[in-house]
């Protein structure tokens, strides 16, 4: 079961979706596994966090977490609305002035932590349906 919300970015509701097949479209595209980048991804902002101020925070994350952090909204964007994003990320990235990991990603993580409650939920369902 798929769950979708609306997130604004840069005064922009975007729609986002979080299912089973994210972690597949995410391979498909970039090559990489989504619960190993979005792991350290997770881990590169709580640090960054306990940095301090906010120009602190600017710098303390790595290129490759901005990137990681692109890359999975990107995904849940697309996945959400296939016709209206772009073929690539840098077409849908263009679309705003400026992309906040600090405000976005907290909202997708609780996005794909209902994505992930919702799916065992569903096993446990089928369990005792099955007598298991």
């Amino acid at each position: 079961m798929a769950i979708k919300k609306n997130i604004l970015v840069d005064g922009i509701e975007v729609p986002f979706k979080a299912s089973a097949a994210v972690p597949r479209l995410y391979r498909l595209k970039f090559g990489r596994d989504i619960y190993r980048d979005f792991a350290a991804l997770q881990s590169a902002v709580e640090e960054s966090e306990d940095e301090g101020s906010d120009e602190k925070k600017k710098s303390a994350l790595s290129i490759e977490s901005l990137e990681v952090f692109e890359n999975v909204a990107y995904i849940m964007a697309k996945h959400a609305d296939p016709e209206g994003v772009p073929s690539e990320p840098d077409e849908w990235l263009e679309a705003f002035n400026t992309f906040s990991i600090y405000e976005v990603l907290p909202q997708l993580i609780d996005l794909w932590g209902l994505n992930i409650e919702t799916q065992a939920e569903s096993k446990k369902n089928i369990a005792r349906l099955t007598d298991r």
